[in-house]
């Protein structure tokens, strides 16, 4: 039996420093825009051309997904264009290289799953996310207990160890994991997504999955009110907004909006690449214009 270790963790640093700009001053005036494409969907040269649209268009940040089998936090739009990107053979790091291309048009944030960066191996990983130009991950099944825990992964899961765990050794690498709060979130879960907020906090509007809602989830502004009297870390909302009009409503409570499955499926639907990326920066370029006007 392994011995506990009781010392506290180290402090972690607050980073992301474009992500902080982004934040702090956003193109459409009021809340960053985050949109978020499936990384190599619909094809990689494609994919590379709807982050340029979507940069062009008045993104202040992109949120990049890295396909995954079994990706339990995403919806039957996100899950299709993850399988198809799987079955084209798009990997980790392609995701990363595509980032890694267009670094210096906005901050990138990847959405991954646990098993993908115990799989790459997690310092080998987090050292090639931050020198593609990724300043934070969102990890939806990686529970925050765990991530800050020291020696996670297990020494029997025959993976290099950590004593600052992934959050810690992500820090070190100049990475953010992202806490994520939702609407049934304890108060003793949102002070320790709170204390863990290195970036940003993803703030999911409704439960279930992603995909796009008719109407903005009736707790979000509970949610985000009970997250403000803890924290000053930026709150970013995702999870079925998929219209202007809904980005610009959540823009007067939030610092950040994320917009994906409309996204994708605006680009899914579209019969060639030119059109996929007319589609995205019309929408992308919509919503930035309806978080300006207020």
């Amino acid at each position: 039996m392994r011995d506990v270790d009781t010392s506290a963790p180290p402090p972690l640093p607050h980073l992301g420093p474009r992500l902080t700009r982004a934040f702090a001053a956003p193109r459409a005036g009021r809340a960053a825009l985050m949109p978020y494409l499936t990384g190599g969907h619909p094809d990689l040269e494609t994919s590379g051309r709807l982050i340029a649209a979507v940069t062009g268009a008045g993104a202040d940040i992109v949120e990049l997904g890295v396909p995954f089998s079994d990706p339990i936090a995403d919806g039957p739009v996100v899950q299709r264009s993850t399988h198809e990107a799987l079955t084209a053979g798009i990997t980790p790091d392609d995701v990363m290289q595509l980032a890694a291309g267009h670094s210096g048009a906005a901050p990138f944030v990847l959405l991954t799953y646990v098993n993908s960066v115990l799989a790459y191996g997690p310092e080998r990983f987090f050292t090639r996310a931050a020198a593609s130009g990724v300043e934070a991950l969102v990890i939806p099944d990686l529970p925050l207990d765990e991530a800050a825990t020291p020696d996670f992964p297990p020494a029997e899961a025959g993976l290099p160890g950590s004593t600052a765990g992934l959050t810690g050794l992500a820090a070190q690498h100049g990475v953010s994991l992202v806490p994520m709060a939702t609407p049934t979130s304890t108060a003793a879960r949102l002070d320790m997504v709170a204390a863990a907020a290195t970036s940003f906090i993803y703030c999911v509007a409704v439960t279930g999955v992603t995909g796009a809602r008719a109407e903005i989830g009736a707790a979000l502004p509970d949610l985000l009110a009970r997250l403000r009297e803890r924290t000053a870390a930026p709150l970013v909302v995702g999870f079925g907004i998929s219209t202007p009009e809904q980005a610009a409503r959540v823009a007067h409570l939030a610092d950040g909006v994320i917009i994906g499955s409309a996204l994708i499926d605006a680009v899914s639907s579209a019969p060639t690449a030119d059109a996929a990326c007319a589609a995205a920066a019309q929408l992308v370029g919509a919503a930035s214009a309806a978080i300006a006007a207020g």
